[in-house]
């Protein structure tokens, strides 16, 4: 399979660049007989779309998508299913600067070495966060499946810069998280993080962030051990997503400084069901779901493009040389990555669910 695809059964096919003619993506193995328009993939992508909050980048697009296969009178029909969307606020000058002064912190000279210097590098190209509205319109139709099994999928920032939430927020708190700006669910926290971005943007700077992402209803039993186990496809499909520097299941960011005895999940039973009274694995145990609330965390890195003169090096002359403030950007990742984690967490249990036949290949009740 080639390095542009994820899945095995439900697989996606993500192209384009940031500053080309369109991005899209092909999504394949998603069973016959959903019901499935455009209305169903644009309610997610308006979530990530740039200008969607006050601290996110100034590049304009309106990010609408179009469905061009794979769905017919309204229902998918098993075949592959092509979504596009154009990109229409296009500005490549600045680039032709960076084209032989890569941007520190960016993937701008590993690409050049990588492709012999036959990269696209406007606005990143393949290596912008462009390229993660395509993983969220494969995760619309991801999420619609598990709606049939009664998972919901949900996420927030719960931490920018040193402003960190100390619990876990409530489900209503959660479905709520996209009412403020900062994209936090927690209503004692979101204004903290409000006046922390605000001051970043004054300075001309970015700020690390943090994502949290939560799974409900799950069913036990998903995960296919050693090398497709629930948290390693979680960790190959969010590590792709551009800024991301570390990825927590559960309680893992805390369990190096914690003993045994606090960390482990005593079993229980509960409705004649067996259940752990406490979540600290974040629902996984041995590359499987356990049947309890799976819990993510995703580091974010501040962003490296900043209203601030940085050393680079001219690679044709091989001289070093300064970069003046430059572009459009995010100040920080974090608060438009809520619905790109929510789409990884989506697209990897889709997966499993169809691979454990969990779901059928055919729905034939939607009708």
């Amino acid at each position: 399979m080639s390095a542009n695809s994820f899945g095995r059964r439900f697989s996606l096919s993500c192209f384009g660049e940031s500053h080309g003619e369109l991005i899209g993506v092909v999504v394949d193995g998603c069973p016959a007989g959903l019901k499935l328009s455009e209305r169903d993939i644009q309610g997610e992508l308006d979530k990530r779309r740039p200008g969607s909050t006050l601290y996110s980048t100034r590049r304009a697009e309106p990010d609408a998508a179009r469905i061009v296969s794979g769905v017919f009178n309204g229902y998918t029909t098993g075949a592959p299913i092509c979504i596009l969307i154009t990109n229409r606020d296009v500005d490549s000058r600045p680039y032709e600067d960076f084209r032989f002064k890569p941007r520190p912190g960016h993937a701008d000279y590993t690409a050049r070495v990588r492709y012999g210097a036959f990269n696209d590098y406007r606005g990143g190209g393949r290596f912008s966060g462009r390229i993660t509205a395509s993983f969220v319109a494969a995760g619309a139709i991801a999420r619609k499946l598990l709606a049939r099994l009664g998972v919901e999928v949900y996420g927030h920032v719960c931490q920018v810069g040193g402003v960190r939430a100390e619990r876990a927020p409530t489900l209503e708190e959660l479905k709520r998280a996209y009412e403020n700006p900062a994209r936090c669910a927690l209503p004692e926290l979101a204004g903290r993080m409000e006046d922390l971005l605000r001051q970043t943007v004054a300075e001309g700077d970015t700020v690390g962030s943090m994502v949290e992402a939560f799974a409900f209803n799950v069913p036990p039993g998903l995960g296919d051990p050693v090398f497709h186990g629930l948290d390693g496809d979680l960790a190959a499909l969010i590590f792709a997503v551009p800024g991301v520097r570390a990825l927590s299941v559960g309680m893992g960011f805390e369990a190096p400084s914690m003993k045994g005895s606090e960390f482990v999940d005593e079993y229980t039973v509960s409705g004649g069901k067996v259940v752990h009274e406490t979540n600290r694995c974040g629902g996984i145990l041995g590359g499987i779901s356990t049947g309890g609330v799976i819990h993510v965390r995703v580091a974010f890195k501040p962003p490296s493009t900043a209203f601030k003169k940085v050393k680079t090096v001219n690679v044709e002359a091989v001289r070093e040389e300064y970069l003046e403030p430059w572009g459009r950007y995010d100040p920080c990742i974090g608060v438009r990555a809520v619905p790109v984690v929510e789409a990884c967490l989506a697209l990897v249990l889709v997966d499993h669910c169809l691979n454990q036949g969990v779901i059928p290949v055919v729905l034939r009740d939607e009708h």
